[in-house]
């Protein structure tokens, strides 16, 4: 990845499965997925299609996830 981790980035929620607490954000040609718990308000839900601002961490086998996940506007 050429662009830092820790850089705030921009993207929509594409989906998100309330039972399942998982969901994926849509940021230009990428797709993040992320889990419930990295929802910084810590509400656990998010709205499909909200705009969001997200950090980029490792996770598991070496591929990246959406964390510090905020809502926009």
């Amino acid at each position: 990845m050429s662009d830092a981790p820790s850089k705030r980035r921009r993207g929509t929620v594409g989906a998100f499965d309330d039972a399942a607490g998982l969901g994926v954000i849509h940021s230009g040609e990428a797709r993040w997925p992320f889990h419930c718990t990295a929802i910084a308000d810590g509400s656990r839900r998010i709205a499909e299609e909200a705009p969001v601002e997200f950090v980029l961490r490792a996770a598991h086998h070496g591929r990246w996830e959406a964390t510090d996940i905020h809502t926009l506007g």
